[in-house]
């Protein structure tokens, strides 16, 4: 067992939601094994040929991460180990703050030049593009980069993300976010989708996202801006009430911060070094599943 890999103990929660057959009556290859060398990866960021020889041949790592980040498979894992936390005892999902934010992940120079159209054919001439229009790349201060969006709790863990371009807003994320926040019962029953409470930072204000939280009785703690507050003030009575705001409950709104932290440990999140999004939407959702093994 190396550095980083999964311990006795973590193995034995997480294996239990690993496919058992590859179809067609075919085996997967050891599942300890390839995903330590997937969590390798993540940790360090270097290339899939450059992987440790425990870990077996890079290109079964690679296409096992591959091909698990486009089925789903992942984000099932990913579901499934939250369920286990959710029905645990001990009760180690805290549903009373949940926080939302957002951070930008600068993009390695070769994830730009994924093809938006088929290969040149002879005799047809194409103009040649940068990155696909569906692939969630953009250019901002940083230059190109991703944003990820995500919603976590308050054991600093993951409960739901999104992947957009890095130069698109915060506010119009909230919902899509929220909405991915799907927690299964073991026990049965419906799934859990609204946390008790949730905060956010003034980025997160708008009257959108406020009607929206209240049509779902989630109570939350987001600080109006200054300009809106202004714009609100000159129209009355037709503007509605003020917004509240607890400082107090704010305070635990870094707690979003601290998850968005544990999760660029993993250099293969805080860069991207994919071309394709589904390939980092499961590249987000492996560090994730990690993050609860650890607790």
């Amino acid at each position: 067992m190396g550095r980083g890999d999964l311990s006795d103990e973590e193995w034995a929660r997480l294996e239990p939601h690993l496919p058992r057959t590859m179809g067609r009556g075919g085996r997967w290859q050891c599942h300890r094994r390839v995903i330590n060398g997937i969590l390798f990866r993540q940790r360090t960021g270097v290339p899939w040929r450059d992987l440790p020889s425990r870990s077996g041949k890079w290109k079964t790592v690679h296409d096992r991460h591959r091909r698990w980040s486009a089925d789903g498979t992942w984000e099932r894992i990913l579901r499934a180990v939250q369920a286990d936390a959710d029905a645990d005892a001990e009760g180690r999902i805290d549903w009373s703050m949940v926080s939302v934010d957002a951070s930008s992940c600068r993009a390695h120079q070769r994830s730009a030049g994924a093809r938006s159209r088929p290969p040149r054919t002879p005799g047809r001439r194409r103009t040649p593009v940068r990155h696909r229009p569906d692939e969630p790349l953009g250019r901002s201060r940083g230059g190109l980069t991703c944003k990820i969006h995500l919603a976590g709790e308050g054991g600093l863990r993951p409960l739901a993300f999104t992947i957009t371009p890095g130069q698109w807003g915060d506010a119009p994320q909230l919902i899509p976010v929220l909405e991915q926040i799907r927690m299964p019962r073991t026990a049965g029953g419906r799934s859990r989708t609204r946390p008790d409470h949730l905060g956010g930072d003034k980025a997160y204000s708008s009257r959108r996202n406020r009607r929206y939280l209240r049509r779902r009785h989630i109570k939350h703690t987001i600080p109006e801006p200054r300009d809106q507050r202004a714009n609100r003030r000159p129209r009355g009575n037709q503007a509605g009430r003020p917004t509240g705001f607890d400082p107090e409950i704010y305070r635990r709104r870094n707690e979003a911060e601290g998850t968005i932290n544990r999760l660029k440990i993993f250099r293969a999140v805080a860069n991207r070094y994919g071309k394709r999004a589904y390939v980092f939407h499961g590249t987000v959702a492996v560090a994730s599943i990690r993050l609860w093994l650890y607790g």
